[in-house]
């Protein structure tokens, strides 16, 4: 139960605050202040993102940001540069520009009269990466940071490549959404007459973000740019670093724990990709705000609290469940490890040859999965939604190669990041995909986790190297990190595919491999259960009061997720309503329509008949004033390159006021 705190009477809010850069473009801030600050000047808390504070995040915003306030800080909501009400454009994710403006804003909230001088920043995803980002710079100000589903590498673990793989489920998906996102105009009611101007400009400088990142196949220096694993030693504010089981980022929690020499603790829960005190599936959701508020208070306040006693990693070890697209309440308990790497966690190794595989002959197993491997794979960032988790995975395990332990004889728990090594031959260029799987005594198969590499990046993600059929090589998979029971009686079962779709695109050609099972190990972190751990509890959630925002009726037949099997042309599609958050009218007057969907399809027997489509339909309507955007992509390959095709259609009132085409070839470097 989410405890609800009034904050009226005791937060000034300040809307539209413009905070003007070196070269004369303004920012767009909403500040909550305690009604008191003016006389009693306080720390600034710092949420910078490109997803309009006007409309899209403001339901998000009012829990949080009001709350802050009222707990004696100054919350400031800032609006990207060429997003939500800001001036100029958006030219790319995480650019130097986003990030000099970010040191800017830094140092305008550290000289304003509310403003004690001491700066923390926060957010989730892109407001988490950025927190990192600048972190990193290390503006003078900035004391104290909390990143949630967050990563300090852009390209292992962003909506870009996964294991050196194109992602198709993202890759195409989310770069349409940020089109969309970076081709909306300002508020009339909040910027004036300026608005068209400033709209004009950013759907003139309008371009797709897939082909820059489809350029960039290799973990070159595109991508080493805000990757804060590349120095460490940068950070110098305190971290707390947050992330989910359900979340494709967490891998950074742990690999920050590791690496970090500034201050450092780790919370991973069950959740989503979601803060976790917002209610959303997975739970239980647990006292975020006030565990932050911990946080700044120590470390913007001084206040000595106890905060650098905590445990440096609290997790949810999850208990063993059904597979389903869906908990509520995600069973598990929570343990506080002291220190991490954790004496309590050893590594354990299960050599393939002792495991049970039927299609096993002479010491080696062929994979040759059908394209269409994958459907099942669930939402790449799961958002809390019915059918985002992987349901039963007895299908894909059927369509790849699966190896299987006995049954255990007690119960086993892994925590932290497990490694499949393989020898293993190719008949081309493949990836490699294996899935790590809860199977029951009554058969069925609960993914745990999974991890992928693409052959040509096996010497490393900066490079290629080139497959020479049959010839023999060692690689090793790493699986994205686990907290997980496994139950006496249950199996623990290795399923390796090399089709993972639409998760990951295709090879040119299809693809052999074959394993040798005497040389194939599977590294994984067990924690004893002789250590109970440090005790672990958070305060109920607790928010600030609720925006009063109406949400409207979803269309009641189009599935969420749905997946589609012509037998006559072999083709599977699979279609999805991402369901960010759906239309809605705001207590302002705004009416906000939103429709996106997304559709990926591919052949069983063809790697080159992968289809990635997106759309997205987007309104913004007040009295006299109707905006509509549309915007829809399409991604394919042939065996040479990558085919992207855009378009950019913008209607105000009715009548067309813009439209781009873009139509490109990418060549096929590594993936």
């Amino acid at each position: 139960m989410t405890t609800i705190l009034p904050t009226a009477g005791s937060v000034e809010v300040l809307d539209h605050v413009l905070i003007e850069m070196t070269d004369g473009t303004r920012l767009s801030a909403r500040i909550w202040l305690p009604s008191d600050a003016a006389a009693r000047p306080v720390p600034a808390l710092l949420e910078y993102l490109p997803y309009r504070k006007g409309d899209w995040t403001a339901p998000r915003d009012a829990q949080r940001h009001p709350w802050y306030a009222a707990n004696g800080y100054a919350s400031v909501r800032v609006d990207l540069r060429g997003s939500g009400d800001s001036e100029g454009v958006m030219t790319d994710e995480y650019s130097p520009t986003e990030l000099a403006d970010g040191v800017e804003v830094i140092n305008w909230l550290a000289r304003q009269s509310w403003c004690t001088g001491a700066v923390g920043m926060f957010g989730i995803s892109w407001g988490g990466f950025n927190s990192l980002q600048l972190a990193a710079i290390a503006p003078e100000p900035l004391k104290a940071i909390v990143t949630v589903c967050s990563t300090d590498d852009r390209y292992a673990d962003d909506v870009h490549y996964f294991g050196g793989a194109v992602l198709g489920i993202d890759m195409a998906g989310w770069a349409t959404t940020m089109l969309a996102f970076t081709a909306r105009p300002p508020d009339p009611a909040r910027v004036g007459p300026a608005w068209r101007e400033m709209w004009q400009q950013r759907l003139v400088a309008a371009e797709p973000y897939l082909d820059k990142w489809l350029a960039h196949q290799e973990r070159d220096e595109y991508w080493q740019h805000g990757s804060v694993c590349q120095d460490y030693s940068r950070i110098g504010a305190a971290v707390l670093a947050v992330g989910g089981f359900a979340d494709p980022y967490r891998n950074t929690v742990f690999r920050l724990l590791e690496n970090l020499s500034a201050p450092v603790k780790g919370i991973v829960g069950p959740w989503s990709h979601q803060y976790p005190d917002r209610d959303l599936e997975p739970g239980p959701a647990i006292g975020f705000l006030q565990e932050t508020l911990r946080w700044w208070d120590h470390w913007l306040k001084d206040v000595p609290n106890g905060v650098q006693d905590d445990p440096a990693l609290r997790v949810w070890m999850q208990d063993s469940v059904r597979p389903a697209t869906r908990y509520a309440q995600r069973p598990g308990r929570w343990i506080g490890e002291a220190t991490w790497p954790s004496p309590a966690v050893q590594p354990v190794a299960f050599s393939l040859a002792e495991m049970t595989c039927a299609a096993a002959d002479a010491g080696r197993v062929l994979v040759s999965a059908p394209q269409h491997t994958g459907v099942d794979a669930g939402r790449y960032f799961p958002f809390g939604n019915p059918s985002d988790l992987p349901p039963d995975q007895r299908a894909e395990d059927g369509r790849s190669t699966c190896l299987d332990t006995a049954p255990l004889a007690e119960t086993l728990e892994m925590l932290g990041i497990a490694s499949l090594r393989l020898r293993l031959t190719a008949t081309a260029a493949a990836n490699v995909v294996v899935r790590i799987c809860d199977v029951a005594p009554d058969g069925s198969s609960t993914l745990v986790t999974r991890g992928c590499l693409n052959l040509l990046s096996r010497a490393g993600m900066d490079s290629i190297s080139p497959v020479v059929p049959g010839q023999d090589m060692e690689v090793d998979v790493p699986l994205v990190a686990m907290a997980w029971a496994f139950p006496a009686g249950h199996r623990i079962r290795i399923a390796v595919s090399n089709s993972y779709w639409p998760w990951v695109w295709p090879h040119p050609e299809p693809s052999v491999l074959s394993l040798d099972l005497t040389a194939g190990v599977l590294h994984v972190p067990c924690r004893s259960l002789d250590q109970p751990g440090e005790p672990v509890t958070f305060l109920p959630p607790e928010q600030s009061e609720p925006l009063a925002v109406v949400m409207h009726a979803a269309a009641p037949d189009i599935p969420e997720r749905e997946v589609r099997y012509e037998p006559a042309s072999g083709r599977w599609t699979l279609t999805v309503d991402p369901n960010y958050g759906g239309s809605r009218t705001y207590p302002d007057g705004l009416v906000f329509h939103e429709r996106a969907l997304e559709t990926y399809s591919i052949r069983a027997d063809d790697p080159l008949s992968a289809t990635a489509t997106s759309s997205w339909h987007i309104g913004l309507v007040r009295e006299g004033w109707d905006v509509r955007i549309d915007v829809t992509a399409t991604m394919t390959a042939d065996a040479t390159h990558f085919v992207t095709e855009h378009r950019l259609a913008a209607t105000l009132d009715g009548e067309d006021v813009f439209v781009n085409t873009w139509r490109r070839r990418t060549p096929r470097t590594s993936c």
